[in-house]
């Protein structure tokens, strides 16, 4: 299995940027897609983009798709997600995921096996 830990999230203005990332500790992170996912309060986890195990195949939510950039670096075992032109929706719990080869259709929550424990990302109007 895979330990996933988020980071980077924070306070920023609306048309700000951040860079979250997802450091993979445990089975090697190369042998899993990623996922990005968000939660605002009291709405339903949705998903913002994905990565697929070489870094080849990416997917994106319509809402984040020209603002989110995905991408990973396998020899350091970490993901990110590179978010430009943040919008005061753009406010949400961030948590990266480990999706399994044939886990399932990647814009699925379901289709992920391992959660990090989130973090917070806060855009101010």
């Amino acid at each position: 299995q895979v330990q996933l830990v988020e980071s980077g999230g924070g306070l920023v203005q609306a048309g700000g940027s951040l860079r979250l990332s997802c450091a993979a500790s445990g089975r090697t992170f190369g042998s899993y897609g990623m996922g990005w996912f968000r939660q605002a309060p009291g709405k339903e986890r949705e998903f913002a983009a994905f990565i697929s195990r070489s870094g080849g195949i990416t997917g994106y939510a319509d809402s984040v798709k020209g603002r989110f950039t995905i991408s990973r670096d396998n020899a350091k075992n970490t993901g990110y997600l590179q978010m430009n032109s943040l919008k005061p929706e753009d406010t949400a719990v961030y948590y990266c995921a480990a999706r399994e080869i044939g886990g399932g259709d990647y814009f699925q929550s379901g289709a992920y096996s391992y959660w990090g424990q989130g973090t917070q990302v806060t855009v101010s109007s």
